[in-house]
């Protein structure tokens, strides 16, 4: 039985290191994002328009002067980018650091020793001097890949790296729409102040004469009324259009840093920013947008972790070494004869861990589960994002068309109602009435014409337009490979 028992001992130790080699089985993915193949577009497009092209830079897109002039401010003054820019660094250098752990750390050695002892502990009973001396080169502790462990975390760095680009990317876009949307509304608000400080000039002459016309009796007070109510009435709507028009200037000057007068020689008109779409867009244009790509690297990363975690349960294989010269005395270390080596190979297996491997496994694949359902919500917020600009593409399009045509219609019935009470067929209330219409339909008009270039601006950037073409970000990605 003695002999029997450390033979015992070693097929135990065999079987359990061989039960610490089998890794869970990996969970399965359900990937299931259910988008359309093609993208919903309501209606015919103008096919005098130029075609939208989310693959074309921002300073094609845009071709006013001043707004790529403040997009460009912005791109250079805004904090927030400048930070996504330095977390793009630090990733990059973070899978640099990942990355090197791929090849052996070769390393110049050099180490002297020396030391004295006493006669009572040497075995010649007399004390003893001795040195010893090293020099060379070594390679510490680097790990046999042969699990891909090491290649895995390599993997998920440079994901995360990708990731991190792409993030930065979406920002840029972001920045760049808010920029845009931000100056449209500059050219809204100062179209409608024009308006409206037309309107109470013209309002203000109304009043002094109806005023004159109700101290000579051939008006009555309640007309009076009517033409102060509409010129307080003009006066509150330019103070709030003021208001706007201010705030808008600091959310400007937040974002770019530009205090200057803005959209002075421009108008909503002059933008052309008009675009025909494509009637049969495949869903898989949204794979060109920088947050789905972002998305899509989370997700590699996170399959690459739980590689790694699965690697962690085979043995690690590491090896240490050194060669150079070594010598009692430093006069003797490039001697001849005194060439030295070591080989230190080393395997290595936690037989009983508490459970930390498996943990840690089960951690990596919730954290996958996670990117899988963030890899569909974001496509799914993309699709609804594009559909939801489609749909205002086309309606906001009809609607400014019976917008101008109420403008018009409104303007002919003050002109009407201005004759008929200048013939005394019809009261001054009349025309009050018909121009407190017209004033909302052309201060409507402008909105809506805002709202349909900056829904176009929106759909821009919800195709994924605005940054570097997707063939340029291919081959960086290549290149980082």
């Amino acid at each position: 039985m003695k002999l029997l028992a450390p033979r015992i001992w070693i097929l135990s130790a065999a079987t359990l290191a061989l039960a610490a080699c089998v890794a869970p089985v990996p969970q399965p993915e359900n990937m299931e994002v259910g988008i359309p193949d093609q993208l919903p577009v309501l209606g015919t497009s103008n096919t005098d328009a130029p075609q939208l092209n989310p693959s074309d830079h921002w300073q094609q897109f845009f071709t006013d002067p001043q707004l790529k002039q403040l997009i460009q401010q912005a791109l250079d003054f805004n904090s927030d980018l400048k930070a996504a820019t330095a977390r793009v660094a630090e990733a990059r250098a973070i899978y640099g650091i990942q990355s090197s752990e791929r090849l052996p750390h070769i390393g110049a050695q050099g180490d002297g020793q020396r030391g004295r002892v006493p006669a009572d502990l040497s075995i010649t009973q007399q004390a003893v001097t001795s040195g010893q001396y090293q020099v060379g080169l070594g390679v510490s502790a680097f790990e046999l890949d042969f699990w891909g462990r090491v290649s895995s975390l390599s993997a998920a760095a440079l994901a995360q790296y990708l990731a991190t680009e792409q993030a930065r990317q979406a920002f840029e876009i972001s920045l760049i729409a808010m920029t845009a949307d931000a100056y449209l509304q500059a050219l809204e608000l100062a179209q409608r102040v024009e308006l409206a400080k037309k309107t109470v000039d013209s309002r203000t002459e109304s009043q002094r004469i109806m005023a004159q016309r109700v101290r000579v009796g051939s008006s009555s007070d309640l007309e009076l009324r009517a033409v102060d109510s509409l010129l307080l009435t003009a006066r509150s709507e330019l103070a709030n259009l003021e208001r706007e028009k201010a705030q808008n200037a600091a959310l400007i000057q937040q974002l770019t840093g530009y205090s200057g007068p803005l959209g002075e020689s421009s108008t909503l008109a002059q933008q052309q920013l008009e675009r025909a779409i494509t009637p049969d867009l495949p869903s898989t244009v949204l794979l060109q947008r920088p947050d789905i790509r972002a998305a899509e690297q989370q997700l590699l990363a996170a399959r690459a972790n739980v590689d790694a975690a699965r690697a962690a349960f085979f043995p690690r294989i590491t090896l240490t070494g050194f060669a150079g010269t070594a010598s009692s005395a430093l006069d003797g270390l490039f001697r001849g004869g005194s060439g030295a080596w070591t080989f230190m190979p080393q395997i290595s297996l936690p037989i009983f861990d508490g459970g930390a491997r498996e943990s840690n496994l089960a951690l990596a694949e919730a954290r996958k589960h996670i990117a899988v359902a963030n890899y569909e919500s974001t496509i799914r917020t993309a699709f609804r994002e594009v559909a939801d600009g489609l749909a205002a593409h086309h309606w906001l399009a009809q609607q400014e068309k019976e917008q101008a045509n109420l403008v018009r219609s409104e303007q002919d019935r003050a002109r009407l109602a201005m004759i008929r009470y200048e013939q005394g067929s019809a009261p001054y209330l009349e025309v009050l009435d018909a121009q407190r219409s017209q004033f909302a339909a052309e201060q409507m008009l402008l909105q809506l014409q805002r709202a349909r270039l900056s829904n176009t601006v929106a759909l821009y950037r919800a195709l994924g337009g605005g940054v570097t073409p997707p063939s340029e970000n291919h081959q960086s990605t290549s290149a980082a490979n």
